[in-house]
């Protein structure tokens, strides 16, 4: 589950959060053989295994937990701690500049997921917690002599959604519970960043729902603002119709979309567009931010044209920022719904050649958008939202899915 790439089918390269495989297994051990892509931050793989979640470190290039602060990501408001983004900025060009610009490598490693299990028959799922701060080439799986991998016990789900979405979407630093309602502290909180509890996962796993959860920390709408692979900072606009996209990891792969097609699309972005500056709050009817609405309406073209029939949502979440970015997408939603098969204004995407009639584009199909607002949109918290504010999120918005009624996944 997840976008994957399979340009090496026997290695395969997990690259978002939430990405994820899910088998049975015989035997008393569990093992898997990875090699460690990494940019940044306190890497770790996700496991469950017979309904019990755990954590497994992988080796990187992290030196611990106050040296190097989390990720190009301080979302929310300019009172996030802007020592602890700079110092990040730097480790990040530090780790190029110490690798003549090419970030480091480990592995491949083997690491072990699990030992002394009852000699019966176990389900796994293994799933990355993190998002593109590295990526994970999988080798393949080690077990006892003469045990055997089976397939998983329960069908793949025949709903699916998928989620554009930053930090927040990632479940980045969600673990730090005894952080609820409060800023982030000045420290490396990404071992704490777990997708399993993001609310785009809680919200798909409510619903009995496929997942893509296609986010990144720091990213924005558009390249060249927002906390993402600074100082050139890369938003959604050279990411999402990528498989790749982080520059420090190499150059920019596209997604094929006939890979994967949502029923729901959440376009769950404008929250980091606010950095450096805050132009949505402070000139709302100037260029920057009558631009920055364009190019959320090409945006959501971009994406009806990849998925016409698919229903799209779009939101900020709990995360403290200023209410012009919710009026803004609530405008762009409006202009997109009143001419959702004109031409964007621009391509939109890394790989984009043309407008939105580009793709996939059924004219026939009705475009449907929404703007959904949490019921304590933008005033929660100013640090990331933790576990509780993520389960908080995704009951609202699994029943604000579930509103829209069983035909949303007849497409």
């Amino acid at each position: 589950m997840g976008r994957i790439d399979l340009t090496d089918p026997t290695r395969p390269v997990w690259v978002y959060p939430y990405t994820q495989v899910s088998f049975r297994f015989t035997g008393t051990s569990l093992s898997v053989t990875v090699v460690n892509h990494w940019n940044y931050g306190d890497t770790k793989l996700g496991v469950v295994i017979d309904g019990v979640q755990t954590a497994v470190r992988i080796p990187s290039g992290f030196t611990g937990a106050n040296d190097m602060p989390n990720s190009s990501t301080s979302e929310g408001t300019a009172a996030a701690p802007a020592t602890a983004v700079e110092a990040d900025d730097a480790a990040q060009a530090d780790v190029a500049a110490d690798t003549g610009g090419v970030a480091p490598t480990y592995g491949p490693v083997t690491v072990t997921l699990a030992d002394r299990l009852p000699d019966i028959e176990h389900e796994v799922t293994l799933f990355k917690r993190q998002d593109g701060q590295h990526y994970l080439e999988v080798l393949g799986y080690g077990l006892d002599a003469g045990a055997t991998i089976l397939p998983p016990a329960t069908p793949e789900p025949t709903r699916r959604i998928e989620v554009f979405g930053d930090s927040v979407s990632c479940g980045e630093r969600n673990e730090a519970s005894l952080y609820v309602g409060r800023l982030d502290p000045a420290a490396d909180l990404s071992g704490y960043s777990n997708a399993w509890y993001s609310y785009a996962a809680i919200t798909a796993r409510n619903l009995g729902a496929e997942l893509h959860d296609t986010s990144q920390g720091g990213i924005s709408l558009l390249d060249g603002i927002g906390w993402f692979a600074g100082p050139d900072y890369v938003g959604q606009e050279s990411a999402w119709d990528c498989i790749q996209y982080n520059p420090v990891l190499g150059e920019s792969k596209p997604w094929d979309f006939s890979r994967y097609t949502p029923h729901v699309v959440v376009v769950a972005i404008g929250q980091n567009d606010a950095h450096p500056d805050d132009f949505m709050a402070s000139d709302y009817d100037g260029e920057r931010a009558r631009h920055w609405r364009t190019r959320y309406v090409d945006f959501l073209k971009s994406l009806h044209a990849r998925y016409p029939k698919a229903v799209i949502v779009c939101l900020t979440t709990v995360l403290q920022h200023d209410p012009a970015w919710d009026r803004a997408i609530d405008e762009a939603v409006r202009a997109f719904n009143a001419a959702p098969d004109a031409p964007a204004s621009a391509a939109y995407g890394k790989f984009a050649t043309g407008d939105a009639a580009d793709g996939v584009h059924d004219a026939v199909a009705p475009a449907v958008a929404h703007h959904f607002l949490f019921t304590r949109n933008g005033s929660a918290t100013p640090g990331h939202p933790r576990v509780a504010e993520h389960k908080e999120m995704a009951r609202e918005l699994t029943t604000f899915i579930e509103s829209l009624g069983e035909d949303v996944w007849q497409s």
